[in-house]
């Protein structure tokens, strides 16, 4: 059956090339409007002393919190709004309780943007590494999750290379093929780690983690690792997690499934991360479908409270005007919040990544020679049609 149904969908911000931005980038920005600026001689004498102190092999980094203020950083955007945001994540849990089912719901949600339980799902390009299958058995799996109700947007593959020996390059290909990429998923950690005897070892365990992170960062990903938790008793549940602690000490987040009895329809997954509020989801597994559907949470997400300045500002722009452009005494003038310029200039480059993510206004302030210019643009574009195919 094929219907359509009407979106709403943001304009992906992409270089030309179509790549991703890196999540790191920034939009570095001055308090104030206008600024004497330095003689053409005093700008190259400051840039040499700046490249002689940088190439100073003691030299330390350092940001002012000043510096901090003046620059507009990107927030991790969402996956699954309140359970995976881009970074990586361990999905840990005993042998045979479920992980990959819950790890294959995961993946088809995201490349189909339906809701999973009652979570915003965020749509894009999964990649699903199953080392431990075959394609005849994620098929079977796949049909009996879901039917012929299949999507593109997933992909599958049984093999690859280490991490710190090929995975890497793969990985980067496949991305550089989708440039949509949300999330990647390895099951599981041991098929890529490289055996040796330092396998687990707490350097060893954060190297590991640290390579998918720093993959993930790059590109704004998320990148979840399926794992095997120990059988002997630990204090906190998530000392159970095979190896050290140098796993979870440098990942973004963990999810850790739990069951009562191996053969139990029940489980419970701990789910904590540095972006996201730690909560506690029950699930129950349909023994024909093996799909998990969510029976209540501990600890509901955390929603931050209205913001009233990001409200104001956002009114600024719509699917009607989508651009806004001024000075920044000018936008304080406009949206009358009470806040000087200065203020509400830092203001925003801290908030930036919420008004992106909540309002879908992308926030710039850049350095024009008449002084500094801010430019609101609505991202969003409304009665997108689209077809799905069951």
């Amino acid at each position: 059956m094929t219907e359509n149904e009407k979106t709403t969908a943001l304009i992906p911000s992409v270089g030309a090339d179509g790549g991703q931005p890196p999540h790191n980038s920034t939009n570095q920005s001055i308090p104030h409007e206008t600024c004497e600026s330095n003689p053409p001689e005093e700008n190259i004498e400051e840039m040499r002393e700046k490249i002689r102190r940088m190439n100073d092999p003691h030299y330390l980094h350092t940001v002012s919190m000043t510096e901090l203020y003046q620059t507009a950083y990107k927030s991790r955007p969402p996956v699954i709004d309140g359970l995976l945001y881009s970074g990586a994540y361990i999905l840990a849990g005993a042998p045979k309780i479920g992980k990959s089912f819950l790890v294959a719901q995961l993946a088809y949600h995201v490349s189909t943007g339906q809701r999973l339980w009652g979570y915003e799902v965020h749509q894009g390009t999964v990649l699903y590494l199953a080392l431990e299958d075959d394609f005849q058995r994620i098929q079977s799996r796949m049909f009996m999750m879901y039917g012929v109700a299949d999507t593109a947007s997933l992909h599958f593959a049984t093999a690859a290379n280490k991490i710190g020996n090929g995975l890497d390059e793969q990985l980067e290909n496949f991305i550089k093929e989708h440039p949509d990429t949300k999330l990647v998923i390895i099951d599981t950690m041991q098929k890529i780690r490289e055996a040796g005897g330092e396998a687990y070892s707490y350097a060893s365990d954060y190297e590991i983690i640290g390579k998918l992170k720093r993959f993930a960062d790059r590109h704004s990903i998320c990148i979840v690792t399926v794992h095997h938790t120990r059988k002997q008793p630990a204090g906190d549940s998530f000392e159970t997690i095979s190896g050290t602690t140098g796993l979870l000490g440098c990942a973004d987040g963990a999810l850790l499934m739990q069951k009562k009895k191996r053969t139990a329809l029940e489980a419970m997954v701990d789910a904590v991360g540095r972006d996201q509020q730690d909560q506690i989801l029950y699930l129950k597994k349909d023994a024909d479908t093996q799909i998990w559907s969510l029976e209540r949470t501990e600890n509901e997400p955390y929603q931050e409270p209205p913001d009233p300045v990001l409200d104001t500002v956002s009114q600024l722009v719509s699917s009607e005007s989508r651009e806004w452009t001024g000075s920044p005494t000018e936008l304080a003038e406009t949206v009358n919040t009470g806040m000087a310029a200065n203020a509400l200039t830092k203001y925003l480059n801290v908030k930036s990544g919420r008004l992106l993510d909540e309002y879908h206004v992308k926030y710039e302030n850049r350095a024009k020679h008449s002084g500094r210019q801010v430019k609101l643009t609505y991202m969003v574009i409304d009665n997108v049609e689209y077809e799905v195919i069951e």
